[in-house]
């Protein structure tokens, strides 16, 4: 796999999209050569859903939230239409049951499908649903959002890694 944060040109959109896969990139990197059974690990003491099947889950179901429900306002899919107060990340939950080369290979799918989104739309397109504070958010914010989420949970990933089987790094 080859990472980098550097665009091949310098507009707007190219530079979004590259930070964006590379983000994408370094959590895949973060699942390079983990065993079946090492990925299902939750090592953090009081956190049974921070395993690396979890975060992969997590980051490819946000995304179909933020690009595809909040942006393109279709329907909610997936465990995340599950979520409820006692159950507010099933999506990581029910992952420990998925063999974590499937959870990758439905995340780049996902992946695919916001890397056309967001070269169809102008970055000036505002959401068809408001986030919490009843605000229209543009296509610009949700690539900003998607970016911090997923660079967020790139250091969990790292943490988990290593202590689940000593690997850091990528």
């Amino acid at each position: 796999m080859s990472r980098t944060d550097t665009p091949p040109v310098w507009d707007e959109r190219t530079q979004l999209a590259t930070f964006l896969d590379y983000v994408r990139d370094t959590a895949r990197a973060k699942c390079e050569g983990v065993t079946p059974e090492d990925a299902r690990k939750a090592p953090l003491p009081g956190s049974p859903l921070m395993t690396l099947c979890g975060l992969i889950s997590h980051l490819r179901w946000v995304e179909h939230y933020w690009f595809e429900v909040v942006f393109l306002g279709e329907e909610l899919q997936g465990p995340l239409a599950g979520a409820t107060e006692d159950d507010p990340d099933p999506e990581m939950r029910t992952a420990v049951d998925i063999p974590l080369s499937q959870l990758l290979a439905e995340y780049e799918e996902q992946s695919a499908r916001c890397r056309r989104l967001l070269a169809d739309h102008d970055l000036n397109t505002a959401a068809k649903r408001p986030v919490r504070d009843g605000r229209y958010v543009d296509l610009r914010w949700v690539v900003l959002h998607i970016i911090e989420e997923t660079s967020r949970h790139n250091g969990h990933l790292d943490i988990v890694r290593e202590l689940v089987d000593g690997n850091t790094g990528v």
